[in-house]
Order: structure tokens, then sequence, then C-alpha cells
């Protein structure tokens, strides 16, 4: 994340030697190492494991599924999704800030479940009722990190659907 406010630094005042295509692989890569990352950390730590690596999975299939039929349908951007009848996917893509709680959030919350992993406790729930019973400013993060990551992975399914059935659509569409 400090990567990505650098970045975003540089840029508003004109001082980055990067060209922008190079930017949007960046900023498309970077969020995606990292998450990859830390959920393959916690899937080491805790039982199930497995939690942890289908989340993996949903957020890179959901990802590589938009970018594809974006690249189909001949859209500049896999951000564009005007045509998608999905109202929270347009919100998502439409209003930067809603996608910055989803996706801080998202990350927040494994950075928690990583500072709070132990040896004594391999146990996801027993971890999460253990952080409830945290003090209240600790509660509160952890609460609205969940709502935010929980929409994040509604989002990454609602995605993974429609971009998938774009790609169908585009199939049936040159197959005819």
């Amino acid at each position: 994340m400090a990567w990505m406010v650098g970045l975003h630094a540089s840029l508003t005042k004109g001082q980055c030697i990067l060209q922008p295509e190079i930017i949007s692989w960046f900023t498309l890569l970077f969020p995606r190492v990292s998450t990859a990352c830390l959920l393959a950390l916690l899937s080491q730590f805790y039982r199930p494991g497995l939690v942890f690596l289908m989340l993996l999975g949903l957020d890179i299939t959901s990802h590589w599924f938009q970018m594809y039929s974006s690249f189909l349908s001949g859209k500049t951007s896999h951000k564009d999704v005007k045509d998608t009848g999905n109202w929270l996917l347009k919100l998502y893509y439409g209003h930067r800030p809603f996608m910055a709680f989803c996706c801080v959030a998202s990350e927040v919350l494994y950075i928690i479940l990583f500072l709070f992993a132990d040896e004594k406790s391999t146990s996801l729930l027993n971890v999460c009722r253990g952080i409830l019973k945290q003090n209240p400013l600790t509660v509160i993060m952890f609460i609205s990190t969940l709502v935010g990551w929980a929409l994040k992975q509604v989002i990454n399914v609602i995605q993974m659907k429609t971009a998938a059935d774009a790609c169908v659509a585009f199939d049936l569409k040159r197959s005819k």
C-alpha cells in the first residue's frame, strides 16, 4: 500500500519516470502479489488453510476473467462495467472510495489475522472469537474490515460470473 501511495504522489506532481502502460500493469500486479503472499502465509498459520487458498483462487480467477473479457470486448479498461446489469459491480468500479474501502479492508483484515496468529491456536474461528474480546477499537476495526472483506468477496464472485458470461457471449457470437 505504501508503494501505491508513493506512486500516486509522484504521478500527481508529474515526477514519475514510468510510462502510463507500465504503471497500469504495476497497479494490477502489485495488489495481486501482495494479497497472494498474505493468503499463502495465512494458509500455513490457520486451519482450515484451504479457506485462504480458495480466497486466493477467487481473487486471481475473478480478475483474470475480468481482464480477459475486457480484452475480448475491446474495452480500454477492465474497470469499464457500464454494460453490466449488476449495481454492486457498477458501484465498486464507479466509486473509487467504495473500491478503496473494500480493497484496503481486505488487506487490513489479512494483516490483523497475521498479527493475531500464534502457535497456541490454529483455529481461525477461535482467533476471530479472541479478537472480538480485545479492546473496543480493535473490535471495531476487525468488524469494519470484515464487512469490507465480505463485500469484496461477493464482488469477486459477481465479477467472475459476469465476465465469464461475457466470454461465453463472445464465443457464441464468433461461432455463428
